[in-house]
This record gives structure tokens, sequence and C-alpha cells, in this order.
């Protein structure tokens, strides 16, 4: 039995993976990152964001050898994950030790003092700093084994409770700006927060009620859907209804409780889920990797400011509505222009010509050739705001563009989700998996991606619009390749095919870089990062489509729902 045990559990693996962790660490201190963040409290005076990267793949790892060696016996286990912790803090405890005698900052100007500061605990004796850092990193080495030895039940609320007192913890600063200067709550801000990030109460209420309302949710949840799902169709589809229209009263309400800047973060979200749902019509479900995606963007912006501003470049002084279908329409036109020379192509090859397209439309932009008609590198100014009846001066503030970008977004939803369903969205997703046995079932190729192609391009296009109207001006640089990126990158982080996932990825991508201004340095970074832990842990996304769930996970799961082996429904 013994000789079995000692099989199962991999001490070479706690060796790697420990190793692992401390290079991921000290990496983190050396590129900045730890030192940056160093003075954003999570908990005001015990925990900073600079902690959480300093420690996090400790932890991470931690819970990975304990995963792998679950065969292992439990005090295995927790020894492991203290070993793991004290070898992912050597690296650490050795720049601590030597940065300041050997005068590391000549090569490594992020080896500063105030991250020396973070990492040996205050201590200005650095070796007793770096003996307080290894303890630490062996304790949460012990505390992260530990939580894969939790049960299923007990480890999900206490995840949540963690991840909402981390994500309040960075969004205290606003959450205090916005709401904490009076009434009800300034008192609430005196117990939760302390003057920067969370009062150790405030971060035991948050992590209690979160952690609670999900254990009564895992206990409860399943017994409610099946009362719901019991109930007769008329009744279900009375419940759904019910939801939605719920969902859309809070929706209209928003701007009064978010308040200016707040409003004005979630109108930028609002332009980028326009966008993503038109992508995941492309991607998500025609299977259409587009690249070039910002040009239908830049079109619509383009053709906006130029018809309405009563600038120099202003050629007819429209008014935003007459002048919306035409930006709407000349998307779509550019986007069937972009289908046809495509038709043929798959994959990368197809990725790379878009990205090209998308580049043509920047640098056409940008060109002296078209500048007489949009302005060159200048672009155009004096666009005016959008014209309401009875509003004096339009859809000035960022609370009243609110219900414009709401607007375009549930229309936008509105007819994703019927093309999802119809026959169309089914020969999408047919193409999507096989575009040899799509033809084969008698699905017109050419018609099916240049509908894609269209489609998508038009809520580009209707974003592009808007963005024109919110920023009164249209420069070449507002529309790059890094736009499609990331409007991609919110696609795969929420869910491929998941109109919700779209939603669910800007607000990861784009609202909370938007909130913490701190990451905006290191943002393509936290993207590639947070790409490769999605591919490896949840490639499904945080919100996933259902139909991406039975792809994923077929051969664990066995046959569809439907009773059959086929993903797509037929067309």
């Amino acid at each position: 039995m013994t000789m079995e045990t000692e099989t199962r559990f991999n001490w070479r693996e706690i060796v790697q993976l420990g190793l692992l962790a401390g290079i991921i660490a000290l990496s983190l201190c050396a590129i900045g990152i730890v030192g940056t963040f160093g003075g954003v409290d999570v908990i005001g005076g015990v925990f900073t964001v600079g902690h959480v990267f300093l420690f996090g793949a400790t932890m991470g790892c931690a819970y990975l050898a304990a995963q792998r060696n679950g065969g292992g016996r439990a005090g295995q286990t927790l020894v492991g994950g203290l070993v793991l912790g004290l070898l992912s803090s050597l690296p650490v405890a050795l720049l601590t030790v030597a940065a300041e005698p050997i005068n590391l900052r000549r090569f490594l100007l992020n080896v500063s003092p105030e991250l020396l500061e973070i990492v040996a605990f205050g201590q200005e004796v650095r070796a007793l700093g770096a003996l307080i850092l290894m303890a630490v990193a062996s304790v949460l080495g012990l505390v992260g084994s530990g939580f894969y030895l939790m049960p299923p039940r007990t480890r999900k609320p206490v995840f949540a409770g963690l991840t909402m007192v981390l994500l309040i913890g960075l969004l205290a600063e606003t959450i205090i700006l916005a709401w904490g200067n009076q009434g009800l709550g300034l008192a609430i801000r005196r117990v939760v927060f302390a003057r920067r990030g969370l009062s150790i109460l405030g971060a035991a209420l948050v992590f209690l009620i979160v952690a609670g309302l999900n254990a009564w949710w895992g206990s409860r949840g399943e017994q409610i859907k099946g009362r719901v799902n019991a109930l007769p169709p008329g009744q279900q589809r009375n419940v759904r209804w019910g939801g939605i229209a719920l969902g859309i009263l809070v929706m209209l309400f928003l701007p009064v409780f978010l308040r200016t800047y707040l409003t004005e973060v979630i109108d930028n979200v609002g332009i980028y889920i326009l966008m993503g749902l038109g992508l995941n019509i492309v991607v998500g479900l025609a299977g259409l990797l587009d690249l070039g995606y910002v040009a239908f963007f830049a079109i619509g912006a383009y053709v906006m400011g130029v018809l309405t501003s009563y600038g120099e470049l202003g050629i007819a002084g429209m008014s935003f509505w007459a002048a919306l279908p035409i930006a709407v329409g000349a998307a779509v036109v550019a986007g069937v222009i972009l289908g046809i020379p495509v038709l043929r192509m798959r994959g990368d090859y197809l990725a790379i010509v878009t990205m090209g397209f998308g580049e043509i439309i920047r640098i056409l932009a940008i060109s002296d050739w078209l500048a007489p008609a949009i302005g060159g590198a200048q672009g155009v100014l004096l666009i005016p705001k959008i014209p309401v009846v009875g509003l004096e001066g339009g859809l000035v503030s960022p609370e009243r563009l609110y219900y414009m970008i709401l607007a375009g977004c549930l229309l936008a939803f509105f007819v994703s989700w019927r093309l999802r369903d119809s026959r169309l969205g089914r020969q999408w997703m047919a193409l999507r998996e096989d575009e040899d046995v799509a033809e084969a079932m008698g699905i017109n190729l050419t018609k099916v991606k240049l509908l894609a192609f269209a489609i998508g391009a038009g809520f580009s296009g209707l974003a592009g619009a808007i963005f024109a109207t919110k920023i009164g001006s249209v420069f070449p640089h507002s529309f790059q390749l890094l736009v499609s990126v990331n409007v991609l990158s919110l696609i795969i982080v929420g869910g491929i095919g998941s109109f919700p996932g779209v939603v669910v990825g800007a607000l990861l991508l784009v609202g909370l870089p938007e909130l913490l201004r701190e990451f905006a340095e290191y943002r393509m970074l936290m993207y590639g990062a947070l790409l490769i832990i999605m591919m490896l842990v949840r490639p499904e996304g945080f919100w996933p489509s259902e139909v991406r769930k039975r792809e994923l996970y077929a051969d664990e799961n066995g046959p569809s729902p439907s009773g059959g082996e086929n993903i797509v429904e037929p067309v």
C-alpha cells in the first residue's frame, strides 16, 4: 500500500512546479508589476495587489500539484504544498538579499527600493524579510493544496468569496468616489472601506455574504431550476420573459446609480459589446477568423463624421438619424467587398487577408490621397452630438448617450439571437464545423459567408457611427489592428459563440482596465496571460454557449443531449 501511494505522489513534479512558480514571481518582480501594484491595497494596510502577483503563482501551482497527485494521502498533499511554497519563494528571497549589495538596479531598473520593501515586508534587515517571505510562501502553498482537499460544495463558495473580496478591493477607490461621500454611502464607507481598499471587517463581510449566497444557491439552485423546468411551457415562457424584463428595467436605471464616470466606462464597454456581437457572428457562429474587423468600425465612424460634421469636411450637413443608415450600409457593402475575394480561403490564410484589409483601410484614412475628403492625419472634426427632440444639445452627457448605446446593444442581441436559431444560423454552424460537409449538404457557401461578413460588418459600422458622435471627432489612430485584437480577445475570454459571453469578456477586458488605470501599461501582457490561462483551464470561456460545451466535452459527457453524435442540428 505504501509503495502504491508513493508511486502516485510525484515529488519531482512538486519541485518542478515550485521552481516554476518561483520563476514566475521573480519575472513579475523584474518587469515591475509587483512594484507597480504594491501601492494598490486590497485590504488596507494588510494586503496589496502586488502581493497577489507575488504569491498568486505559488497558490495556483500548489493547487495544480494537489490536483495532479489526487491519489495521494491528505498529509502528503499538504506537505507537498508546503514544500512547493518554500521552493517558490527561493528566487525572490535571493533577490531580496542580493539586490542591494550587488546593486542589481544597474541592470534591472524595476528592482527598486519600493519593490524590496514589498518583498521584504518592510523589514530593514533584508535577510529577515527573506525569511518572512519564505514562511508566508510556505503557508500559502499549504493553503493552495488544502484548497483542493476541500469538498467541492465548500470550495466553490470560498473561491467566490475570495474573488469578490479581491474585485471590490481593487475597485475600492472608484466605489468610494462614486457613492461614498454622502448619506448611506458614507455610512457604508466607514464600515466597509479603509483609507485605501477594504477594511478587515469589510473584507470579512464581503466574503461571508458572497460565500453564503453562493453556498445557498449551490444547495438550492438545482431544486429551483427543477421547479421552473416542471412548469408548463407557457409559464416557463412567462418566467423567462419576466427575467428579461427585469434585467432591462435594471439597465434603464443604471446611470442613476453609476454616476458620470462609471457611466462613461459602461459606454465604452457597450461600444465593444456592439462590435463583439458582430464579430461573434463571423467568428463564433460561422467560424471565419476575421482580424480586419476594425475596418468596418472605421468606415462607420468616417461616414458618420463626413456626413454630419459642420466643419470644413462636412459635405451634407445631415443629422445623425439620417446618416446612420448610410454609415451602417457602407459598412455592410465593405463587408461584402471583403467577403468576395476570400470565399475560398480558410483558417490562417483568411486571418492574414482580413488583417491586410484592415491595414489598407487605416493607411487610406491617414494618406494624403484621401485627405481632402476625410482629413488625413488631422481627421474629421466638429461632429455634432446625437439630436433628440426635447433634449437641448442632444445626447451630450454619458448618461444620455448610455441609452443610445443600450438600444444598439439590445437590437444587436435580438438580431443575433434570432439569427442563431434560424435556418441561416444553423447553416453558419455547419460551415464552422466543416465547409466540405456543409457544401455537400446543399448549403450555398458563397451566400452564407457573404451574409456573415455583411451582418457582422453592419454591427461594427453601427458601433463606429455612435463612437464618432460620442468623441466628436474621428482620427486614423483610433482604428489600429489592436482594436480587432481586443474584440477577438473578449470573444475568446467570454466564450466563442456565446452572446452573454461577449458582455462578460467586454467587462473583463475593457471595463476593468478603464477602472484600473495602473493596468494600462501592462494591458497587453494581461491579455496574453489571461488568454493562455483560459485555453488551459477553461477553453470554453467564462460564459460558454451550450453548443461549445458539447463540442469540447463530448468525449467526457457522452453524446449530445439530442441523443445523436452530431453537434450541429440538421440544416
